[in-house]
């Protein structure tokens, strides 16, 4: 079945139609998978979120905060590239609504969490639900996407970024409270997806059979247009991408409520409404990426997305209030776009592979993440956090790197 994904792009895309155009995109779907990545990152957002209650409560220092983070990102990053690569050999249609048990396990045991240990078991459990979601919803939104490859892996993107702006909001209830027990209520979220996804999934089955009695005809070539060399050095140089994304995107993620409140002293809540903010610029800046992608070419919107927001992260650390709050706005949107260009990129360099491609740079953005947070917590409490938002704004420098991408054909379907 290793095939199926790479073939299906270009497949009638209703479940069991005896013909239809290739370019049929089911939105449906789309729509569904991209739902449940609202449910399942409204969840993940949870954590950072709740890490000024947790740390007040259970006396944690920034690294053991970063730590949090890394149990998380490291649960989904290390599996997700093994997901990816099973997946693409052997589909697994209700796969997805598994993952959402082992999320709600997560969250219930973070409701009633009291030590560091617990917490720490609850980041893996909800990470681990994560790992499992991430690469089979990707295979399914292009699966769907009637060759509009980059609009699909958009939408499927604003869910989780819209869910990472969610979680915030949401949690300022919680914080309202100053009480973990409230987590509870948000059990009901993976419930709703795990219902979703059983119909997703029900989708998937049919369309894996039809694709098993209908095989589209092979392709002229579906090899990679480069040579295993350059193909090294390609994905050498779009893991360095994801490192400078992900790896800002982890201090602002989980530091920028610290930094509010050190800096400008304002209250737990109000730094929370600011970080919904940035998330939900995020969210709005996801979307452009991909649809841009599909007209101009996925090495530009990379250019501008990476290295254009590199001016105002430098300029971040030097911000009043006001300003801090627009500069986020605007690094946001722009360094958001760059995650849907950067996968269906690698998702044309190796077009039968889209399942590992997938969990590959989901998982490495999970882990570098992770990884970021970590270790920015334990620089935090040797330096401040000040000085590690300057730091951290030098790395979309990195964007750079664009320069050295070569340019891959996506012919676009009417």
């Amino acid at each position: 079945m290793g095939d199926s994904a790479s073939s299906s792009s270009s497949t009638p895309s209703n479940p069991a139609p005896p013909a239809g155009t290739p370019t049929t995109t089911v939105l449906p779907i789309i729509i569904a998978v991209s739902s449940a990545h609202l449910l399942n990152d409204t969840i993940q957002s949870l954590l950072p979120a709740l890490y000024p209650v947790l740390k007040d409560e259970l006396h944690l220092t920034f690294a053991q905060v970063g730590l949090i983070t890394l149990a998380f990102q490291l649960t989904a990053s290390l599996l997700q590239p093994f997901v990816g690569l099973y997946a693409d050999r052997h589909p697994q249609p209700f796969s997805l609504a598994a993952g959402m048990v082992f999320t709600l396990g997560g969250v219930v045991l973070l409701s009633v969490a009291h030590t560091f240990a617990l917490v720490l078991i609850a980041a893996a459990l909800i990470g681990f639900g994560s790992s499992i979601f991430h690469p089979e919803a990707s295979r399914v939104a292009r699966l769907a996407s009637g060759g509009h490859h980059g609009f699909a892996q958009s939408l499927f993107q604003v869910g989780g970024n819209a869910g990472s702006a969610l979680g915030p909001l949401l949690a300022a209830l919680v914080i309202a409270h100053r009480s973990q027990a409230h987590v509870a209520y948000f059990s009901l979220l993976p419930l709703i997806g795990f219902i979703l996804l059983t119909r997703v999934g029900c989708w998937y089955r049919d369309r894996l059979a039809h694709l098993q009695r209908h095989p589209a005809a092979p392709r002229p070539s579906t090899a990679s247009p480069l040579s295993p060399g350059r193909m090294a050095a390609t994905i050498a140089i779009l893991i360095a991408l994801i490192f400078s994304k992900y790896f800002y995107l982890a201090c602002l993620g989980s530091y920028y409520t610290f930094y509010l409140i050190e800096t400008f002293q304002v209250s737990v809540q109000n730094a929370q409404l600011l970080l919904f903010l940035f998330l939900a610029a995020v969210a709005a800046g996801t979307i452009i990426g991909g649809p841009v992608g599909d007209r101009i070419g996925r090495k530009t919107v990379i250019w501008v997305s990476i290295l254009g927001a590199a001016p105002f992260a430098l300029l971040l650390p030097y911000a009043n209030l006001f300003w801090c709050a627009a500069l986020t706005v605007v690094i946001g949107a722009v360094l958001a776009s760059a995650f849907s260009a950067i996968l269906v990129y690698a998702q044309e360099l190796l077009p039968n592979r889209v399942g590992l491609v997938s969990g590959l740079f989901f998982g490495f953005a999970f882990g570098l993440g992770g990884i970021g947070s970590a270790a920015l917590g334990h620089l935090a409490d040797h330096t401040s956090i000040p000085f590690v938002f300057q730091l951290c704004s030098y790395l979309l420098l990195l964007g750079l790197l664009t320069a050295f991408l070569p340019e891959v054909s996506h012919p676009r379907s009417a």
